[in-house]
């Protein structure tokens, strides 16, 4: 077999996939799936559960085994080519995906086969089926031939506008570079951000430091740096990225957002829906626009006042007016004059290394499993690592790749993402595969990267996400780990994760000072579980700010007036923010979550699952954190369940209730000022 990525039979061939391999295996593939859909539904006898989903499941596999290291390498690889392969390929897996959901054949098919249901058919089977057919009705298999056809229009266009979009933002952050030898610009910056800072210039024939607006030299600068010009300098750049005022018109997302939005409202209302809110909650827990407008508005009125009390706090220490780019600054020292803890002191304790080992201990313990790591696999770079998970009897649940460190060219944020979904059709099993990816700051000159307690928290989230798509039982790709699961729940099992980071009995494995070896004193943590409500509040309403300005533009988006994107904006802001912003301020040119992921309408989920978290890990709390019990039946009732199930009937079996708001609040020590 010639072209590496038609070998679905193992793990992706990083080491021979090159760019130009992909375009010819999806049409290859498309191509051969279009023959034998055809067969499928010329054969009348193709019409139950196992001749006809099945062979369906199969097809949609191995596609997505194909496409998975195509749309994965383009976000880790500083390779345009692997960016053209990317955009060339689009394209194709966008057309087939609309084509197959605008398949009335296909749709009578899925409908003849819940019609002739067996009564022994499991539930899986059943909501696979009941999924596939909600799907072909909000991609609209009921339409007119002109508008399905102006329906596929505009998903061709969406997923380029996306990706435009996307990279946009990737192209504004690595093209800004700050150099200086003068030693009072950095006043205050740690020492290892300095140390890599030094390195990178020395790597680009200057002298002093030379920072790049990654996310782990943006944080630094603006939570310690004392000169204030230098975090202005900072600030101003991160938040014009991609915009009309960042200085590069041709990566201003201006256009693209308007494109975007209104693409997505009349995609939404040719499917019968009034908005693209109300198209998004389709699939998702909440039911309604009201619902979600009105958790979001009682939550912020719940965290605003607590939320201006400690904006009130941090003005009264700062040395002049309160800007934008002094709040996490002045944050900071007053968490040092309260608490006496910081990021700095804190990561000689977390190697690492050490945090890694402690977090897979941990999953030992909650769920019977083991994480060891298998050298023998070939990656796209040097610092990414494979692991598998066992069970207690050493077969394999599941494995999956780390690339955790910020180079230049890698997307920034920290992700999951699948490579291979479990399967288990006709006899042949496949495991799942899948991709850890953060930017934490990269290893020294001796090998050692040292985090913050806020990566150690990032981590156990993005673990918290792999553990949901390695320990699916559900055999069928389409419901199985994170796929069915309603995009508002989809964060439990990753924000559930992050409470562990808050535990001394965990944090004492996850914790090794670089010097003498000794875990985390009790002393410091305490400090910073102190800490840990101190700008809680801020943090929650921004959040919130976050959420409302999605939700809002999505649900009042009217083509008359256009989007008025830094009206709504505004208006937000005016309404729940504590903090003021620059005029220059362009926040959505580079909110990749809602303008090219998968959030759209959607960003609320992260507050709204947030509370299933706290409710969840409530339960932990009540028995004991290592309970094996409370665990077996978090792992059964909702990490095993992929999307097979209806969620809150799910979340109800582990918990006995439904979840309360309560529990964030708590959690968050918001309740009391509340």
């Amino acid at each position: 077999m010639s072209n590496p990525l038609l070998d679905t039979s193992d793990l992706p061939r990083f080491d021979a996939i090159e760019p130009q391999h992909a375009v010819p295996a999806l049409e290859e593939l498309i191509a051969a799936h279009r023959q034998k859909l055809a067969a499928l539904l010329d054969d009348p006898n193709a019409r139950d559960f196992q001749t006809l989903v099945v062979p369906l499941e199969e097809m949609s596999h191995e596609l997505g085994r194909a496409w998975s290291p195509v749309s994965h390498l383009q976000s880790v690889l500083d390779d345009p080519e692997w960016r053209d392969a990317y955009n060339a390929s689009l394209p194709l897996m966008t057309e087939y995906d609309t084509e197959l959901s605008h398949d009335k054949r296909l749709c009578d098919a899925y409908q003849a086969v819940m019609d002739s249901m067996p009564a022994d058919a499991t539930p899986a089977m059943r909501m696979l089926v009941k999924q596939e057919l909600r799907d072909f009705r909000l991609s609209g298999v009921a339409l007119a031939e002109e508008e399905k056809a102006r329906y596929s229009e505009i998903m061709q266009e969406l997923a380029t506008l996306r990706a435009s979009f996307d990279q946009n933002v990737q192209d504004a952050t690595d093209s800004w570079h700050f150099q200086t030898s003068t030693r009072s610009d950095v006043e205050g910056i740690p020492e290892s951000v300095l140390k890599r800072a030094s390195t990178d210039a020395a790597e680009n024939g200057a002298n002093g430091w030379w920072f790049n607006l990654d996310y782990p030299n943006y944080h630094a600068v603006m939570t310690h740096c004392g000169a204030r010009h230098t975090r202005e300098m900072f600030y101003t750049a991160w938040s014009t990225r991609a915009s009309d005022q960042g200085g590069h018109e041709e990566w201003d997302n201006s256009e693209n957002i308007e494109k975007i939005l209104s693409l997505r409202h009349e995609a939404a209302r040719l499917v019968g829906f009034n908005s693209f809110a109300d198209y998004s909650l389709a699939t998702k827990m909440a039911g309604t626009v009201a619902e979600v407008t009105e958790f979001l508005t009682e939550l912020a009125g719940k965290c605003r006042k607590a939320a201006q009390k400690e904006i009130d706090e941090v003005r009264s220490i700062a040395d002049g007016p309160l800007e934008a780019w002094d709040v996490a600054y002045y944050l900071e020292k007053l968490k040092q004059q309260k608490f006496a803890v910081s990021d700095e002191e804190l990561r000689r304790y977390f190697p690492f290394a050490v945090v890694k080992r402690g977090m897979f201990s941990l999953a030992e313990k909650l769920y019977g499993v083991s994480v060891q790591e298998d050298q023998g696999v070939s990656a796209w770079h040097d610092t990414v690592h494979y692991y598998d998970i066992r069970d207690s009897q050493g077969a394999i649940l599941g494995s999956f790749y780390t690339d955790l460190f910020a180079r230049n060219g890698k997307r920034g944020g920290a992700w999951m993402d699948e490579c291979v979904v479990r399967k288990n059709l006709d006899g042949e099993k496949k495991t799942p595969v899948g991709y850890l990816v953060c930017n934490f700051p990269p290893p020294d000159a001796d090998g050692e990267s040292h985090l913050t307690h806020t990566d150690v928290v990032t981590l156990f989230h993005e673990f918290g996400h792999m553990l949901h798509h390695l320990l699916t039982q559900v055999d069928y790709p389409s419901i199985a780990g994170i796929n069915g699961v309603p995009w508002d729940a989809v964060e439990l099992p990753s924000q559930f994760m992050e409470n562990f980071a808050w535990r001394y009995e965990v944090l004492e494995e996850c914790s090794e000072h670089c010097e003498t070896g000794a875990p985390l004193p009790r002393e410091i943590f305490e400090k910073l579980d102190a800490s840990r409500h101190f700008g809680e509040a801020l943090s929650m309403l921004r959040q919130i700010e976050f959420a409302l300005f999605d939700f809002r533009l999505h649900a009042g988006f009217d083509p008359a007036s256009g989007a008025k994107v830094l009206e709504t904006l505004q208006q937000v802001r005016d309404e729940v923010a504590v903090i003021k912003y620059p005029a220059y301020n362009r926040l959505p040119h580079s909110f990749s979550h809602i303008f090219a992921g998968g959030y759209a309408a959607g960003y609320y989920s992260y507050k709204w699952a947030e509370v299933l978290a706290a409710d969840a890990f409530g339960a932990f709390e009540e028995s004991g954190i290592f309970d094996v019990e409370t665990a077996s039946r978090f792992r059964r009732e909702i990490l095993e369940i992929g999307g097979s199930r209806d969620f809150m009937e799910a979340y109800v079996a582990f918990r006995g209730r439904k979840p309360t708001l309560d529990a964030l609040l708590r959690q968050s020590g918001i309740g009391k000022a509340a």
